[in-house]
This record gives structure tokens, C-alpha cells and sequence, in this order.
């Protein structure tokens, strides 16, 4: 694969399985149905695994644009191939989203709570504050970036035997600070699924929350941000 192509894939299975796991835990009649937040955390965390896993050796595996931002910032990646990277990561991510919604059409059909379909694309903050909920976004980014950091080689990359430290990472940042707002962490695994949501053809769904998505887009920025300052403050 072609590093676009990896970060293309990667992010697709990233989060196809990611809020695949949610829809089947919060629409209606699933075998999964009300099997709580543990699966969902472990269920992202093994979504990660995978993505990371099978594009390593194509891409790196950032499959998040705070992750390539900020390892740009770091000098472990070239600013050039930027752009490349966050248009593969947004594209994916839409298509893993489009998936999700194919795989659970019938169950998105039947299903009344308009906050559980928008839930299955996207983030929203159990109690709305936007203090709050970017300060919640901005801690649990810089956990993943600080960890990134030190995980990551050189050249700014994942290695597949990085997939495990990494997926370990998101799950234990799930378990701990996820609670707030639903953890997005990653601009892309946001912004593309919540776009899909707005465009297909779901019955009887809300808004997209527009208002809140600028939160999970620039928080996971700056959280990443300040991981590499202090990453190289502390080197």
C-alpha cells in the first residue's frame, strides 16, 4: 500500500469497527444491545489494534490528524506529506462511518432514540460545557500523543508491534477519562462520521450538532500539541 492508501484503510477499519461497536451496543435489537461502556472502550481499543496493525508498514498508522500534526511538530514527520495524510484520514474515516450505517441500516431504522443514531457517527459531551468538555478533550490527546511519543520511531511512525501498546493506550484513556465526553481524541474519527450523518438517508434523525463539533476537531490539536512541548521539554 501506499502511505495515502494505508492511512486511507486504516482509518476506515478504525473507526468501521469503532462505531461499529457502539451502534451495537445503542440501537435497537441488536445481539449487543445495552452491553454497557466496558464493551464500547474495549471495542475501540481492539479498533485501533487492527487499523494500526495492518497500515503500519504502509503509512505509520497515525489514522489521526492530532497524531500527524503533532509528530510534524515534533520533527519525527515531514510537513509536506501533511496534507496527504489528513485527506486520506478524513475520507477513510467517512467510508468506515458509511459502513457502520450499511452494516445497521435495518437497526437504524427501527431505532426512536435520535441521540443513539447521531451517538453511533459521533461525540457529544455528557454534561455540555464547552470549558469543560475542550479541557476534557485536550488531557485525553495529550495522554495519546505523550504516549505516541515515546512509542513511535524516529521517523515518526508505528511499527505493527506498536499496534498493542497503542490500542492499550486508547482503552485505558476510554476506562479513565472518557466518561466526559465519549473520548474522540481524533479530529477525523469526529468530523467525518458526524458529516456522514448529516448526508445519508437516516429516518428520523436529529441535527448533527454542528455547534458542538469544533470541540472534538481543534481540542485533540492542542491536546497533541502540548504533548510534544512537554515531551521535549522533558527530553
Amino acid at each position: 500500500m501506499s502511505p495515502f492508501l494505508g492511512e486511507f484503510i486504516g482509518t476506515a477499519i478504525l473507526v468501521l469497527l469503532g462505531d461499529g461497536v457502539v451502534a451495537n451496543v445503542i440501537l435497537k435489537n441488536t445481539k449487543g444491545s445495552n452491553s454497557g461502556w466496558i464493551v464500547i472502550t474495549l471495542g475501540w481499543a481492539m479498533a485501533v489494534f487492527v487499523g494500526v496493525f495492518v497500515t503500519a508498514a504502509a503509512s505509520g498508522a497515525h489514522l489521526n490528524p492530532a497524531v500527524t500534526l503533532s509528530l510534524a511538530a515534533a520533527g519525527k514527520f515531514s510537513w509536506n506529506t501533511v496534507p496527504l495524510y489528513l485527506t486520506a484520514q478524513m475520507l477513510g474515516a467517512c467510508l468506515g462511518s458509511f459502513l457502520v450505517w450499511l452494516q445497521y441500516k435495518s437497526h437504524f431504522d427501527i431505532t426512536d432514540n435520535q441521540d443513539a443514531k447521531l451517538g453511533v457517527f459521533c461525540t457529544g459531551p455528557a454534561i455540555r460545557s464547552p470549558f469543560s468538555n475542550f479541557i476534557s478533550e485536550a488531557i485525553g490527546t495529550f495522554i495519546l500523543v505523550f504516549a505516541i511519543l515515546h512509542i513511535s520511531s524516529p521517523q515518526g511512525g508505528l511499527g505493527s508491534l506498536d499496534a498493542l501498546p497503542v490500542a492499550l493506550v486508547v482503552l485505558v484513556i476510554g476506562l479513565s477519562l472518557g466518561g466526559t465526553t465519549g473520548y474522540a481524541i481524533n479530529p477525523a474519527r469526529d468530523l467525518g462520521p458526524r458529516l456522514m450523518h448529516a448526508l445519508l438517508p437516516i429516518p428520523n434523525k436529529r441535527d448533527s450538532d454542528w455547534a458542538y463539533a469544533w470541540i472534538p476537531v481543534a481540542s485533540p490539536v492542542i491536546g497533541g500539541l502540548l504533548a510534544v512541548l512537554a515531551h521535549g521539554a522533558l527530553r
